[in-house]
Parts: C-alpha cells; structure tokens; sequence
C-alpha cells in the first residue's frame, strides 16, 4: 500500500464541507491570541500532551529555568549582605558566629551559623549538583559518552588556566594556597546572567555552558575534599566510606524509600565532617549514586490501573495507592531534582551568599584590595584565564579530532559562555572562607565579586562584537556546524511516510500522534498555520494510537492508511482531527463516503486491518525514540522539548533553518 504524499495547497481540504474548512481556519486564531486551549480544565497551556511510555517534564529546561530565577534571589542577597555588612558590621558578624549545638548524649557537633550554612546547607547544594550531573551522564547530553572529552576538555581548561594565572600572581607569596578560589563557575549565577546580556546567543550555548560547568564543579569538590580539609582523622573517614557503600548495595537491591537514603546520607555526612574532610562531597555523592532514567512503559501502565482503581473507588487506600505508583514510573534522580533544586536555588545558595558576601567596603580597603596580588589575580583568573581555558581547551579537542568532536554552538557564542564562566561565586566564596581569614579573606571576596561584575561586562561586549559582523558570519559564529544528538530513531523515508510539504524542504518537521488525543486535535491548527507561514517545511505524520487510553484511536489511524490506499490521506487525517468525537466504526464509514472514497473498499481494508502493520512499525519507532506521549515532535530529527503554539514552534523551525543552512555552506 503506498502512502499519499501531498504538499499543503489552497485546496488541501477539497471534499470536505465549508463548516468543516470554517472551523479548521477558526482554530489559528484562538492559538495565536495567547497560545492557551482549554479543554475543560480551566485553560491548559498549550505544551499538554497524552501520555504513553515516557511522560517526563523537561529536565534540562525545568533546570535551566530554576537556575535563573535562582540568579535572581541571589544578587539580591549578595547585595543585602553587602547593606547589612556596611550598615553594621559588628551586626553582621555577631549574627553569623551564633553558635549552634547538635547532641545525641556524650555526642555532638558545635558550630557556629556561618559553618553550619557552609558545611550543612550547601551540602544539599551539591547534592543537587550531583544530580545534574548523574542526569547529564544518564540522559542528557552526555548519554553519547563520546562528546565526554569536550566537556570534559572545556571544564579542566576552565580550571586550570585561571589557577595558572592566579599563581601567577602569588606564586611565593603567603596567599599561593588559595589558588582554589580562582578555579570554579558558579552555574546559577552564570546562566541567570546569561539569559539576560546574552539572549541572542543560542539556547544550546546554556546547554553546553552547564554541561562543561557539571564537571567544574565535581573537580571543584575533589580539590576540596583533597586539599581544603584539615588534618583528616583515618578511622571516621573510613566508616564515611563504609557508609556510602552501604548506600551502593541498598540502592542495588531496589529500595527506593527516600527516607533509608536521608538517614545514610546524613550518617555518611556526621562521619565525614568528624574525619575533617568538608562534608559537602558527600551531598556530591549521594547525587551522582541518584539514577536518572525515562519512566518505563510497565511503571507507567501499573500508574495508570492504580489510577483508575482510584477514579472507580476514590477510597484512602486507592489514592494512596495511585500516588504511589505515580511516583514510581518517575525516576529518583528526576523527582529529587523537582522537590530539591528550587529550595537550593532560592533559599540555601542567596542564604550562603547573606552570610559570606558581606564585606566592610571603604576607600583605604579598596585601594588596598586592587594593589593586591591576591585580589588581583583572583580578577585576572577568572576574567581572563576562564574564556582563554574554555575556548582553547574546546579548540584544542575539535583540532585534535579533526572536526569528529566540536562544540555544539559557533565560537562567537563559545567565548561568550567562556566570558560568562568568569562569574565564580558559590564555591569561591567556600574555598576563600576555607583557605582566608582577616584582611586576605576581604581581599578574596571583593576579588570574586568584581570578577562577577567584569565577566558580565566582557560577556555584553562579546555580544555587541557579534552582532556587528556580517550575517554570514555572525550566523556561523553563533550557531557553528556541530551535529545534534539525533532522537528520532527511524529517518524519515520518502516512499514510505506520509509527507505534506515540498519533498526538499531544509527543515522536516515530524508528529508523533493519536487522532483520540485531544491535544493533537489542538496541534493539528498549528501545524497548518507553520505550513502556511513557512513555504520550506515539510510535515510528517506518524501513527502512536494509545490504545489503553483511546479505544477508537487504533481503528481511526487504520481509517487514515485506508484513505492512504486510495490516494486520500491527508483529507482523512484533517478530518478526524477535526471530529474527534465521531471515531466509531459506523462514523469512519460515513467520513469515508464524504471523502468521495471507495466505500466498499474502505470497509473491507477496515475489517481485514490492512494497516496495522504500517501503524506497528510506527509505534515500534516512537518506542527507539523514547517518545513520551501524543503529540510529540522532532524538527529535524531533534526532539522539540515544550509548548507547541506557532511562535514556539516558529522559533524552533527558524532555528533549524539555520543550522540547516550553515551545514549545507560548510
């Protein structure tokens, strides 16, 4: 049976009624106002999809979004710690040298609140570091462990050449120890910066940018754990050790209480800080042993009987019950991130930042500060030595790899996450507090917060230079001709998909779809309207019927492969997405005979299910592709992560467009 292919044209709908075309037309319009449908839940954003295998939210996104919020709260703390500290700084201190006790009979820890926010909160930091960066390895960028060694490269150069400078400065002065200050990015700030002086640059920058900062960081934890502890007492250190490995062979063997892992987490924590080791590594830890995977198709199928048990008998029992299993279709790694991340965002990362970014600032102490080499070669590190590490380490790999291995953004928009990555905050302020007291620690810390505000500066003039150079080459500067992890398993083939546009169109947008699902109901008006605003896009359709949910949806794409067969395929897939509720045997009949079809035909193709195999092998595809429900799409054989109104996926299709283009001139 071979399939239709058609290019979308003024008479697209030819054989269906004018009420039919009228409300096809409506529906753009309704979209374009606000990019919001309602389906009888009070206004859902146009992002909803029906699930099937893999319904995660967008880490990444969910992550990247956090982190610059974050940003947000954080300068505003910093600033208040600098207000607090110059208004009464006698205030300040006295505030944060309270000390505070913890006692289990004879046992016990004394700190004082400066310690315990820099050693017990921020372990909670870096747990979520942990996570990222386990998420990363397990389903992000690095899941292609090859593009390893240029994160990998980005991140040690990124490192390495700041402490260079910074040695540089002080070497064989009484400052060189801490050389650590001048080594790590902060991500929150750095991305939240970003997106505000750096909104031209592309959005797979902030990828790359994170990817290259997660193993900054784990780097950052071991100089710390390595160099920064004091004398380290062998036999707590040990049973840390022990601790931890017990938490290996417990996740081993399934469990999956959270609380069995908060009680080894916070014992493997008591055990390091009594060792002398800064206790935050094991937050580092314990997020790294945090699986992240997509949520199995049994987990999900087990949720969705729990939930309608429920919905038949709303008992405590079931309800419990259907949370449970909810829960359980999500990964670990996934579900901490979303209860964690935004508390470390917004109250543990601005609150390390109220106790340790307060500093007396004067005249006789600036002059002071910026005459130091301490100071300066802080400034310097970072400033200059993070964009030339960064830049040349991602260099070096694409050079030593002739090309196989480049990062996925133009060097214009290289340098300006290099740029950017001077902003080193968080751990800068921890290893300053760890390896400074005194005079040197105030000299340390207005290093780092002026490093902050010159990366800033340097990142905003890398981005007026660029848009200054010629289209061409900005285009190639900011976008660069890396290739993308491709998602969509089966490329899309010519004699066998059902294609709607022109043949050789530079940008190939695909949906996986069900004609039950009332959100590709909802898509199919936007895919129309791209079509129309976009003469270089072709559109494919493949067929994800979720027959546990829809029980029509499997007849009804076996009705579109039956018009297929006789030449009619795309005037049956508008017309079920625009009735919805008329999928029965006896309705698909009666579509057939308006189509000007084969009645005859048409129901014996229906009754011998001749396009279920076709279907099959379009459902087996969106299973390689780790499809998580209807619809879902791919643009360019890349998945399309979020909303799915026309300017977003406008955005998408422009963005692909120039990709496509610097590829085909390179």
């Amino acid at each position: 049976m071979r399939p239709c292919r058609a290019a979308l044209r003024p008479d697209a709908g030819r054989g269906l009624d004018r009420s039919h075309r009228d409300r096809l037309a409506a529906r753009p319009a309704a979209i374009r106002r606000g990019a919001r449908v309602t389906d009888g839940r009070a206004g859902q954003p146009f992002a909803d999809r029906t699930a099937w295998a893999r319904n995660l939210r967008t880490p990444l996104r969910e992550f990247l979004r956090t982190e610059t919020g974050g940003a947000v709260v954080l300068l505003v703390a910093t600033l208040a710690a600098l207000a607090w500290a110059n208004a009464d700084a006698s205030s300040y201190e006295r505030v944060w040298e309270t000390r505070l006790s913890v006692r289990f009979g004879d046992a016990g820890l004394a700190q004082d609140l400066r310690e315990w926010v820099n050693g017990g909160l921020m372990t909670v930091f870096f747990f979520v570091v942990g996570l990222e960066a386990r998420r990363e390895f397990d389903m992000g960028e690095l899941r292609d462990r090859r593009r390893f060694a240029l994160p990998l490269a980005a991140g040690v150069g990124g490192m390495v050449v700041p402490v260079a400078v910074y040695l540089a400065f002080n070497a064989g002065g009484p400052a060189v120890h801490g050389w650590g200050v001048a080594m790590s990015t902060d991500t929150a700030f750095a991305l939240g910066v970003l997106a505000l002086v750096g909104r031209s640059f592309p959005v797979r920058l902030r990828t790359y940018l994170l990817t290259a900062t997660v193993v900054d960081d784990v780097i950052a934890l071991v100089v710390i754990a390595i160099v920064y502890s004091g004398d380290v007492a062998l036999p707590p250190l040990l049973l840390g050790a022990g601790i931890l490995a017990v938490t290996v062979l417990v996740r081993a063997f399934g469990v999956r209480q959270i609380g069995v892992y908060v009680v080894l987490g916070v014992a493997a924590w008591a055990a390091v800080q009594s060792a002398g080791v800064e206790p935050v590594v094991v937050g580092l830890v314990m997020g790294l042993l945090t699986y992240a995977h997509p949520a199995a198709r049994d987990d999900l199928e087990r949720a969705t009987e729990v939930f309608r048990l429920f919905r038949e008998q709303p008992t405590p029992e079931f309800a419990r019950s259907a949370r449970t299993g909810v829960a359980a279709a999500i990964s670990p790694n996934e579900r901490l991130q979303l209860v964690i991340h935004p508390w470390a965002s917004y109250v543990i990362v601005p609150l390390f930042a109220l106790a340790n970014a307060g500093i007396t600032i004067s005249a006789e102490f600036l002059g002071r500060a910026f005459t130091s080499p301490l100071t300066l070669g802080i400034v310097a590190g970072y400033v200059a030595g993070k964009p030339v590490g960064i830049v040349g380490a991602s260099w070096l790999v694409t050079r030593v790899s002739r090309g196989r291995l480049r990062p996925p953004v133009g060097w214009a928009a290289v340098g300006g996450g290099g740029a950017i990555a001077g902003i080193g905050f968080t751990v800068a302020l921890l290893i300053a507090t760890l390896s400074f007291t005194g005079a040197r620690l105030e000299e340390a810390k207005i290093g780092v917060l002026s490093a902050a505000l010159c990366a800033t500066v340097v990142t905003w003039v890398v981005v007026r230079a660029t848009a200054l150079l010629p289209p061409r080459l900005r285009l190639r500067a900011m976008v660069g001709t890396a290739q993308s992890i491709i998602d969509l398993a089966a490329p899309v083939d010519p004699d066998r998909d059902h294609i709607r546009g022109p043949a050789r169109a530079p940008v190939t947008v695909v949906e996986y779809g069900d004609f039950e699902c009332p959100y590709c109901g909802q898509a199919e008006s936007v895919i129309r309207e791209l079509l129309t605003d976009h003469g270089d896009v072709r559109y494919v359709w493949r067929h994800l019927p979720l027959n546990d949910i829809h029980p029509q949806a499997q007849l009804a794409a076996e009705a579109a492969e039956a018009a297929a067969g006789q030449g009619r395929f795309w005037e049956m897939h508008d017309l079920l997405l625009d009735r919805q509720d008329e999928l029965a045997p006896k309705d698909l009949v009666r579509h057939a005979g308006d189509l000007g079809l084969d009645a005859d035909r048409f129901r014996a193709d229906l009754r011998r299910h001749n396009g279920a195999g076709r279907i099959a092998e379009d459902v087996d595809s969106a299973d390689l592709s780790g499809v998580s429900g209807t619809p879902t799409f791919f643009i360019n054989g890349r998945r399309h992560v979020g909303a799915y109104d026309i300017a977003t996926l406008s955005a998408a299709v422009r963005g692909a467009r120039k990709r496509a283009a610097v590829k085909s001139r390179g």
